[in-house]
């Protein structure tokens, strides 16, 4: 299992926190020293089912000051992912991966479901 994450960000640490507490094994990805590419943000897009927006940090500084919000409707999946392959902080975190399981940001309910 993957876990990718920002060690200052305070919901990665609950997530990290949950995971130990539940005795889940993963491995620990720092998303700024090692952001995910676009190739595996495809995959894990796919494997999610989920909208691609929800891998945007929505919430974050670079994403404001990129004026996400009103450019992403215009452009294409592909520029989509490689926009957030060039930087860990516009992604949402943390990332949880295994097996056809991709989790993005941290819900209690949502984790337990999936993983216990």
């Amino acid at each position: 299992m993957l876990f990718v994450n920002y060690p200052k960000c305070s919901t990665c640490r609950k997530a990290k926190n949950w995971l130990d507490e539940h005795n889940i094994e993963y491995e620990s990805r720092h998303i700024i020293e090692d952001n995910p590419t676009a190739e595996e943000l495809r995959k894990w897009w796919e494997i999610s089912g989920l909208p691609l927006k929800r891998f945007f940090n929505t919430s974050g500084m670079k994403y404001r000051e990129l004026k996400l919000k009103d450019k992403l409707p215009d452009m294409s999946e592909d520029d989509q992912l490689e926009l957030l392959s060039t930087d860990g902080m516009l992604v949402k975190r943390p990332v949880l991966v295994d097996d056809g399981v991709v989790l993005v940001g941290f819900k209690v309910k949502e984790w337990e479901e999936k993983l216990l």
